[in-house]
């Protein structure tokens, strides 16, 4: 069996949202010795994208994303224990949110779990984040990088206002601002000065992982 069929198990069971299928897929991925970092990106991260792409079509609706997260769950319990050892040094540190009004958390738990283990410090600030709250945040927590999601349009603009906050505050010069959320386009992240738009948790890690390589 190749490396792609244990990957396209997990990938799937995750679609069908299927418990005791990803389970399973993770303990034999994780067995034969799957790099558990490709098992959550290329298997597990691979099928909440299509879970995502299934919401956006209509295929899928909340009630599968939450199903969906549980999943997702379930297989990182089987494949955390076996990350230690893979460098785990911290990388810098990240303050995500997803910003107030909204309370989207699947994309954000994603990049959280994605950025921990590639190496970084999370501080996951969860859903519906007063502006205040991050920028306290920010400030004492100074981090490197702060990302940001909004799964609503209603509720985009307030990236907008955290940004200028962090301006007004004299914090902006000190970290990245990266954003993200299907709704989310790159011609808006410049419109308010973000520094980057995330298409999706892997493309947003990515930029992480680049930003803190090039100092």
């Amino acid at each position: 069996m190749s490396e792609c069929r244990f990957l396209e198990a997990l990938r799937d069971n995750l679609v069908n949202l299927d418990f005791e299928g990803v389970k399973k897929a993770a303990e034999d991925a994780m067995n034969v010795g799957i790099s558990p970092v490709k098992a959550i990106t290329d298997g597990l991260a691979a099928g909440l994208t299509i879970v995502g792409e299934k919401f956006e079509r209509k295929e899928y609706f909340l009630s599968e994303l939450v199903v969906a997260a549980e999943v997702m769950k379930e297989g990182m319990t089987v494949i955390q224990p076996h990350i230690k050892g893979e460098g785990t040094r911290a990388k810098g540190k990240v303050v995500l949110a997803t910003v107030q009004g909204d309370n989207h958390d699947i994309g954000k738990s994603l990049v959280a779990t994605l950025l921990r283990v590639s190496g970084f410090e999370v501080i996951d600030l969860g859903v519906d984040v007063p502006t205040e709250r991050i920028i306290k945040t920010v400030k004492t927590g100074r981090p490197r990088i702060l990302g940001l999601s909004a799964l609503l349009t209603v509720t985009m603009p307030e990236m907008g206002n955290i940004i200028r906050s962090l301006k007004a505050t004299g914090l902006r010069e000190n970290v990245k601002v990266i954003v993200g959320g299907s709704p989310v386009t790159k011609e808006f992240a410049e419109k308010i000065g973000a520094d980057y738009r995330a298409a999706d948790a892997i493309d947003g890690v990515k930029k992480c992982v680049e930003w803190v390589s090039t100092k």
